[in-house]
């Protein structure tokens, strides 16, 4: 028999998990990595759960715990295996319309994945998840000024491969 605690942390995860799921793609580059991840975060958020009407954003936290993980995993080399560019983790992680731009979204989607793991998470915070310079910094556990190079310098890094080409005038603030 589920309890309200069960039920709670399960309309949280049901809601929750899409956007986990696309913020973990987009940190990982593959699919499968990303799942791993999602799992791996959600079951340390279960163990927490308790004490979540404490939290400002249930959200937000899980969002925190899947990039703590990431940059985790990422130190550890505990993902040992990298998305083989336009394969499968080179999809766009929304599912959208896959015919139009799907060259310049492939091209995007590599060139995020050889940005440095700490400029990766900036971009994707900021521009995928749309969280502003001190949202970001709070969940990256570093100033607004970091964040704020850490952007200057991964989007110099994507302007120079051209993978921005495609998204002129979309706000790459």
């Amino acid at each position: 028999m589920a309890t309200a605690h069960d039920q709670d942390f399960t309309e949280f995860t049901e809601a929750s998990y899409a956007s986990l799921l696309r913020t973990a793609r987009l940190l990982t580059g593959d699919r499968h990595a990303a799942e791993d991840l999602v799992q791996a975060a959600l079951v340390k958020v279960y163990l927490r759960w308790g004490r979540s009407g404490s939290w400002a954003s249930p959200q937000a936290y899980a969002r925190k715990v899947v990039v703590n993980l990431y940059a985790t995993w990422r130190r550890r080399r505990w993902h040992t295996e990298t998305a083989h560019p336009g394969g499968e983790g080179a999809a766009v992680a929304d599912g959208g319309d896959m015919a139009g731009g799907a060259d310049t979204r492939l091209e995007l989607a590599r060139a995020l994945r050889a940005l440095p793991r700490a400029q990766r998470a900036v971009v994707v915070l900021r521009f995928y998840e749309d969280l502003s310079v001190e949202e970001t910094a709070e969940l990256l556990g570093c100033s607004p000024g970091t964040v704020k190079s850490r952007t200057n310098r991964a989007l110099e890094r994507l302007r120079a491969t051209g993978a921005l080409a495609g998204y002129a005038g979309r706000g790459t603030r």
